[in-house]
């Protein structure tokens, strides 16, 4: 027989971004309860490159979002201590990519803030010997790598901190709607309670859809795979991103003793059930080997797919593959279901802001006059990896992604 418990708010994902609602919500006196199906980051966010974006990769394409991503980056700094790493990052430019794209990127990237220093292939060569022969020019841009195992469970355990109740292998069952709100919703697993919320939060990324679903709501998903794979190899500082149209393998994320290739993207049905095409893991070798040619034969780690939680109206308006990738902020009160909203889209570095928004819009609805304190507060354990591996072992929140980097 499950329990019933009450809660103001019900946050339904325990991602970078539900956590981090939860935490923007705990801190203003909210009455929390976050849940997940698994253990924490065990979708997209525990499944990704681990890119510290300065929006230079945005520039051109999206003035406001490259903004947006550098005041994130500049604040993830500030207080993640050991959940992010500090690395820069390199846009390289080989001799037979466009010179326009890297002269537009560059003044894109003034445009929006963000600081560069354009080096020939040689300096660039300097400051990574292996970098391709072919490399033209590149430029540096203060890019870094998010640990997100760590910045997920620093997020909750501050939230549990401020009163929240995190439930991990909590998968949600059902969902109960009476007189235009929701009443209730099931949980199974090791949780088998019910949770009677004020007001719930989709957070639930790729799975936006589903859960939308059950509550009688419509969230149009895209959702895309991309794979990354980590080998061997020591000793890269930077970021190293392919200075061109976005594309299979353009970006190499460096961590201690390997480095992380990646991506592609490919549409998928269900974001639990897709291909593992080994064709992916090759082109995504053979192009990132083109900016950094020891790749291609570097002992292979570990290879792992994640799903993009792509919004269905925005990739259709931008023809697939877009650049940019804001997030939307659903309220599902037009659709006559007034407590519940859903957060879909964003990325990894922009997931304390899609928080922030969210939380807003919670406590606009149950009254809360309360501001966020989250760009000011550090994480718990910031200053502490050892604390914040505790963390993560203690939320099964270990993701492929940092398992090189997270102690066990």
């Amino acid at each position: 027989m499950d329990s019933r418990t009450d809660a103001d708010a019900l946050v339904i994902g325990g991602g970078a971004t539900g956590a981090g609602i939860a935490r923007d919500l705990a801190r203003r006196g909210v009455d929390v309860t976050l849940v997940d199906r698994e253990g924490l980051s065990s979708g997209t966010s525990g499944r990704s490159h681990g890119l510290l974006h300065s929006g230079a990769r945005y520039a051109e394409a999206d003035g406001p979002e490259a903004r947006e991503c550098l005041e994130e980056n500049r604040i993830l700094r500030r207080i993640g201590g050991a959940c992010v790493r500090e690395t820069r990052g390199l846009f390289v430019q080989l001799a037979d990519d466009d010179r326009a794209y890297f002269e537009a990127k560059r003044d894109a990237c003034e445009d929006a803030g963000i600081e560069t220093e354009v080096v020939s292939g040689d300096a660039a060569r300097e400051a990574v010997p292996t970098l391709a022969d072919d490399v033209d020019r590149a430029m540096w841009v203060p890019d870094g790598v998010v640990v997100p195992s760590r910045l997920v469970a620093a997020n909750a355990a501050d939230a549990r901190e401020h009163g929240a109740r995190i439930r991990t292998h909590a998968p949600v069952t059902d969902v109960t709607v009476e007189d235009e709100q929701v009443t209730a919703v099931a949980l199974g697993g090791d949780a088998d309670e019910t949770v009677r919320p004020n007001y719930v939060v989709n957070a639930t990324g790729p799975h936006a859809g589903h859960i939308a679903d059950m509550a009688g709501l419509t969230v149009e998903m895209r959702p895309t795979r991309g794979v990354m794979i980590s080998v061997e190899y020591d000793g890269i500082e930077p970021v190293l991103n392919r200075c061109r149209e976005p594309d299979d393998g353009d970006i190499i994320v460096p961590h201690d003793g390997e480095v992380v290739l990646g991506t592609t993207s490919v549409p998928v049905d269900d974001p639990d059930d897709y291909e593992r095409a080994e064709w992916e893991v090759a082109e995504t070798v053979r192009e990132c080997a083109a900016m950094l040619p020891p790749v291609a034969d570097a002992p292979r780690v570990r290879t792992w797919w994640g799903v993009r939680p792509l919004y269905e109206p925005e990739e259709a308006a931008r023809g697939g593959r877009g650049i940019s990738r804001g997030f939307h902020l659903l309220d599902h009160a037009d659709e006559g279901v007034a407590n519940c909203c859903s957060v879909v889209g964003g990325k990894l570095t922009t997931y304390r802001r899609m928080a922030e928004a969210t939380a807003d819009l919670v406590c606009d609805r149950l009254g809360v006059d309360a501001d966020c304190s989250t760009a000011d507060e550090r994480l718990p354990g910031a200053s502490d990896p050892e604390r914040l591996d505790e963390y993560v072992r203690e939320f099964d929140g270990q993701g492929p992604t940092d398992a090189d980097l997270v102690g066990t």
